[in-house]
């Protein structure tokens, strides 16, 4: 039987350092001055400021990184997403086929939307509490609350001026992934998936990198096919790496990260360098389910408990970004990203609470 590349405490690690990425990336962007991300659209005046700032550093220098190249936390997830979709619903049997049964269309699609909108609901409930205390220029019609309430919010025009708050993409996001994955990937041939992945990618190369339509495609399912794609590979096909030969690559794919994500050409590939310094990473630290005696693991040990609560503190850093960016915007930019940061992960533990009694709750 296949064996499976990573553990459950590696996928932990890397939900760990995908989420972390992701929290303070949505906080650094926001400052003003700070260097934005090529998440969407490739803009190469963001590509110029990074090169500026790295060239002539500053006290701001850590908020420019973490602003650029956070966002890359996204595509983790979706690998791993689609690596546990892979491992749970496609492990081959020595004699041929799946273990378990074939699971319908409507099961597979309901349990995923409700699992997702438990996540969200709890969030952005407490969202728009905060939100009616501390109102802005963003103001909900009906359409939008209906929208990010059955996660179609990504399909309606200029999605990034419709969604509020802005991390939420992420659900109705992964809910079209579900779709696709029950429709059209779940245990076909693996040339299905390369052929959808491909697709995908040269829809994106004929748009115009700063143009509304690539950022429309990366909104929806379009733009993310290819860390899904090689997350449901790895699942079925991927093999072992050495622990040596991961840390000797683990430099070179860090930079490979920062080239492809500075060149248009190769900026669709950039989640693959990620994904891969990723498992380079964990597979560096030799992390094992009994570890008592790796020296490693008070480095890791945190970030796994982080991607435990990973869920969690997606939904919540939101709420606990609009609180705190106020004591960035009026000058003290890293006292107020310290104390969003303890919030955050104070508060991922009182949700990660919350979610669990309502995924208990008939």
């Amino acid at each position: 039987m296949h064996r499976p590349i990573l553990s459950k405490a590696e996928c932990s690690v890397m939900r760990g350092v995908a989420i972390i990425g992701i929290a303070l990336h949505n906080y650094c962007h926001w400052l003003p001055g700070i260097i934005r991300e090529n998440e969407y659209q490739f803009m190469q005046k963001n590509v110029d400021g990074l090169s500026g700032v790295l060239a002539a550093p500053d006290s701001n220098l850590p908020l420019h990184l973490l602003s650029f190249f956070g966002h890359y936390g996204v595509p983790l997830f979706l690998f791993l997403s689609a690596y546990g979709l892979g491992l749970k619903y496609e492990r081959p049997l020595p004699q041929g086929g799946y273990e378990g049964k074939k699971v319908g269309i409507w099961p597979f699609l309901s349990s995923h939307f409700v699992k997702l909108f438990r996540m969200m609901f709890a969030g952005f409930a407490a969202f728009m509490i905060v939100y009616a205390l501390m109102p802005d220029s963003h103001h909900y019609t009906v359409e939008q609350v209906i929208a990010q309430l059955t996660m179609t919010i990504n399909f309606m025009p200029n999605p990034d001026r419709m969604i509020w708050p802005g991390p939420y993409w992420f659900f109705g996001l992964m809910m079209q992934l579900y779709v696709i994955y029950r429709l059209l990937l779940y245990r076909r041939h693996w040339g299905v998936t390369v052929g959808l992945t491909a697709v995908c990618m040269v829809a994106q190369m004929m748009c115009d990198p700063q143009g509304e339509t690539q950022n429309y495609l990366h909104y929806n399912f379009v733009g993310s096919m290819l860390p899904f794609g090689v997350g449901l590979l790895t699942a079925r096909y991927g093999q072992l790496m050495s622990r040596r030969m991961c840390a000797i690559m683990l430099l070179p794919s860090l930079y490979m990260v920062y080239y492809f994500a500075t060149s248009w050409q190769l900026w669709q590939l950039a989640p693959l360098a990620v994904v891969f310094t990723a498992i380079c990473f964990v597979k560096s630290l030799g992390i094992t389910d009994i570890d008592s005696g790796n020296p490693l693991r008070v480095a890791y040990r945190p970030l796994q408990w982080v991607g435990s609560v990973s869920a969690a503190m997606f939904v919540c850093h939101a709420i606990t970004r609009k609180l705190f960016i106020p004591m960035s915007y009026h000058g003290d930019t890293y006292l107020g990203l310290l104390v969003y940061a303890i919030t955050t992960i104070a508060l991922s533990w009182l949700f990660n609470k919350i979610i669990s009694l309502m995924a208990n709750t008939k």
